[in-house]
């Protein structure tokens, strides 16, 4: 009998919830007391040094030596009053996540210890760079790389460490991180917009990227995580056959908040908002034990950096309320799967969302300048934005049970969608409407009229237009959000240059400024109109239609990366200066080898559970049944012996034909690893391990899922769907 799954089982049954002690100030009162802001260098800073670190902040003016000497003196005395004894330079490497190396603040002089922290230090730092993915820009042994300090993004306290954002680069120079490239794309989408949005309002000298992502989570109880090495070492479960009950009833949806889990958002949002995450939305999602956690909108820099702020702050608090947080896009074969949907808009210096109608002619022409370019730069780019989500994790994921197909298109809605089609057939250039928001009287008096807008939601669509704002839905839970935003915000960029230069040679040639706008409108309309797609992402028809025009349908991870070295999505991030060929190639690299690496250790511990758990016990239990047919045999006459052991000699043959398929899968398994391993280039080896060792993991997690349905419930090794997914 597995006595210990069982044990786990009552272990996990009896847990309650985490009492939390009640906060003494109201969230307003301690919203960012962690965090370096504008009020707390205000309070340390001597006000010529402020003034400049905010010139720095706002406008991207060098800071000098003498003022980051002056900003890392009262950045010291804050942080070691919060109770800080070490510093680090904290900065997002190429793996995915974060990464941060401790140093103490003290200093030995003359056998005394002082404490010390110079704008030398914090400006720039040296960590050893040898360990971290580079794509063969540098070789293993050539270990220099430097952490450089971002002061767009404020630094904060965890625990006793001080946290300083920073880039990351290389020796020769290239960026060896996600910051990096971010910051290039965002500065060089807001030079382009200003000088479209100069068109209209010669005030704006600035645009900014806004990003508001909504984080997908699923809670296990971390006993049974413990007995599931799959989630452990890979973050999925490589086998387990689906629960009776699932979500097909979406009871789970927005239902009322489990108690377990609710002590544990009250003291995760608590965290968050001590570190300045404005974090507003808690809910339940579809799946059982399926959970979400959204904020405000924020600048996309210090966004992207409060999303990773946040991932490593949720794998903490779980464990204090003994639980583990999946990120993994798919950790439930035939649920929904978790994203982190990356809602996106720009807004000018001067206020104005450049993605939200107008209330007359001239503001709307405005926004339907900028949301044809967004179109239009989707179109262009959308096997360039597809490769920017693309994972062994998210492949799993894209397609299936609520998340977008593997096909980017936009959707719009029936009222921008008429607006488009109207100004794609006009003979005038006529001021354009949108209709204001419409009401609905539901009949019911003490009910007041519910107003709707002026588009509907699609689940299905990866890129969907949401009133005021584009959501990117196809990106993956456990992703950066700076490798999506980094594209999207390029590709407008260009966009946003080629639409200006057109426009601007129409108006050089005698074309009256309004009429060349529409002009170059109504051409982008036309170009672009096979990016819009307003029905059922899932049919097979659609996949058929985006064949057909010309979308890009790869659905293979290692295939779909070429899109980053295609020669005319290399050229935008050369064009805008974002990142060079040699970076770009660096990072195909990176996530070809990341590629390879997720499924061998998926495909090793795969076979290591198939033949040290499973097999083992599956043979116990045949050989039990074996022995329920001798003795059958052995009390009974042979005709009454075979009539009675007739269930039992289908079961065993069923369990043999099964456990004989997981062992030769298996070893089958182990030589197409084998042969990929031996490829050398990066882009071969992970394309054959996508086309030959996932087809027969899959072919492996069949039978043993069948097992799981056959073998006794007591002998049966790892803990259950049912178990894993509805034990909160």
């Amino acid at each position: 009998m597995s006595t210990l799954r069982f044990k786990l089982l009552d272990e996990a049954f009896k847990r309650k919830a985490v009492v939390l002690e009640p906060e003494e100030k109201r969230p307003s009162e301690f919203f960012g007391e962690h965090v370096f802001n504008r009020a707390a260098m205000a309070k340390y800073l001597s006000k010529r040094t402020y003034n400049a670190i905010i010139d720095a902040i706002d406008n991207g003016t060098p800071l000098s030596r003498e003022y980051a000497d002056g900003v890392a003196t009262g950045m010291k005395q804050w942080a070691m009053e919060q109770g800080a004894t070490h510093y680090t330079h904290w900065f997002q490497p190429l793996t995915g996540g974060t990464a941060e190396k401790h140093d103490s603040f003290i200093e030995f002089e003359k056998g005394a210890v002082i404490e010390e922290f110079s704008g030398k230090i914090l400006i720039q730092q040296e960590p050893d760079a040898s360990s971290f993915p580079s794509g063969g820009i540098r070789n293993t042994f050539e270990a220099r790389g430097y952490s450089a300090w971002d002061p767009s993004s404020p630094a904060f306290v965890v625990g006793d460490t001080l946290c300083i954002p920073t880039v990351f680069i290389s020796y020769t120079g290239e960026a060896l991180d996600y910051k990096t490239p971010l910051l290039k794309a965002i500065s060089a989408m807001s030079e382009a917009a200003v000088k479209v949005c100069h068109f209209f309002d010669e005030n704006v000298t600035k645009v900014f990227s806004y990003l508001g992502w909504e984080q997908e989570y699923f809670l296990v109880d971390e006993a049974l995580y413990a007995a599931r090495p799959d989630l452990v070492l890979t973050g999925r479960t490589l086998m387990g056959h689906d629960s009776a009950k699932n979500q097909q009833l979406e009871d789970h949806y927005f239902g009322s908040i489990p108690t377990r889990v609710l002590a544990f958002m009250s003291d995760l949002e608590r965290e968050c908002l001590k570190l300045g995450i404005p974090v507003k939305t808690r809910h339940n999602e579809v799946a059982p034990n399926q959970f979400e956690v959204a904020p405000i909108f924020e600048e996309t820099n210090l966004a992207n950096d409060h999303n990773l702020l946040l991932m490593s702050l949720m794998k903490k608090v779980a464990r204090r309320h003994n639980f583990r947080v999946l990120l993994h896009e798919k950790p439930f074969k035939g649920i929904n799967g978790s994203g982190k949907h990356n809602n996106w808009s720009m807004g000018t210096n001067t206020g104005v969302n450049l993605l939200a109608p107008g209330k007359n002619g001239m503001e709307n022409l405005q926004f339907v300048t900028f949301l044809v370019n967004v179109l239009m730069a989707v179109y262009k780019h959308n096997d360039l934005l597809k490769a920017s989500i693309c994972s062994a994790t998210n492949a799993h994921r894209l397609g299936a049970n609520e998340a977008p197909p593997a096909i980017v298109s936009v959707f719009l809605g029936k009222q921008i969608s008429e607006v488009l089609d109207k100004l794609e057939s006009a003979t005038t250039d006529e001021a354009i409407k949108m209709d204001p928001k419409a009401g609905i009287k539901i009949g019911v008096a003490h009910i007041p009229e519910i107003f709707i807008d002026n588009t509907d939601r699609n689940r299905t669509s990866p890129f969907a237009f949401t009133g005021n704002r584009f959501e990117f839905r196809a990106v993956g839970s456990s992703a950066n959000c700076g490798a999506a935003m980094i594209v999207l915000n390029t590709a407008v960029a260009a966009q946003l240059n080629d639409f200006y230069a057109e426009v601007e040679s129409l108006i050089a040639a005698g074309t009256q400024k309004e009429k060349a706008i529409f002009t170059v409108i109504r051409k982008l309309i036309k170009e672009c109109k096979a990016i819009r797609f307003d029905g059922n992402g899932y049919s097979d028809e659609w996949k058929a239609e985006a064949a057909r025009r010309g979308l890009d349908c790869e659905t293979s991870v290692p295939l779909n990366f070429d899109a980053y070295l295609r020669p005319k999505n290399v050229k935008i991030f050369t064009d805008t200066k974002v990142m060079s060929e040699v970076e770009l190639q660096s990072r195909c690299e990176v996530k070809w080898e990341t590629y390879t690496k997720k499924i061998q250790i998926e495909a090793r511990v795969l076979g290591d559970l198939a033949m040290n758990h499973i097999v083992p016990v599956a043979s116990r239990y045949q050989s039990i049944l074996l022995d329920n047919i001798a003795k059958f045999n052995a009390l009974f006459p042979a005709d009454e012996a075979k009539t009675l052991s007739e269930e039992d000699t289908k079961v065993v043959r069923k369990v043999s034909k099964h456990i004989s398929t997981v062992i030769t899968k298996v070893d089958a398994l182990v030589d197409a690893r084998k042969v990929a391993n031996k490829i050398t280039d990066e882009r071969e080896k992970a394309i054959a391990y996508h086309d030959t060792v996932v087809p027969l993991m899959d072919e492996i997690r069949y039978h043993i899922d069948k097992l799981e349905l056959i073998v006794d419930n007591e002998m049966w090794p790892l803990p259950k769907y049912r178990e894993l997914l509805f034990i909160r």
